[in-house]
């Protein structure tokens, strides 16, 4: 469960992160994640979390919302049978514990400033 967010940071299951990262649908969390074009959102970006078959990815676009998903990225999620939402980070934090305790099988990625 994510316990808090704020600029530059994020509380997970008692741990900080400093640094862009997933939360695989297992509860892994992998930090140090980097985009290839910065603020853009696009498949390559988060294959790894793809490959581990959530029926919901929620990307938290940073606090205000900077980061943008790429246009095609919904439909290469959709084909795929996996749903997005991307919102500003604090709006996915409640969509992300949300879903999880929904027992959904929910991945994440989290750019954590901007």
């Amino acid at each position: 469960m994510i316990e808090s967010t704020a600029f530059g940071t994020m509380t997970i299951d008692g741990r900080t992160y400093t640094s862009d990262l997933f939360i695989f649908p297992d509860g892994r969390v992998k930090d140090g994640w980097w985009r290839q074009r910065g603020h853009a959102l696009h498949v390559d970006d988060i294959l790894a979390l793809i490959d581990a078959a959530p029926q919901l990815i929620v990307a938290g676009t940073g606090t205000r919302g900077r980061m943008r998903p790429d246009a095609d990225l919904s439909s290469f999620l959709a084909e795929r049978g996996i749903d997005l939402i991307a919102e500003p980070n604090p709006r996915a934090v409640e969509i992300y514990n949300r879903k999880r305790a929904q027992g959904l099988k929910v991945g994440a990625c989290f750019h954590l400033t901007c």
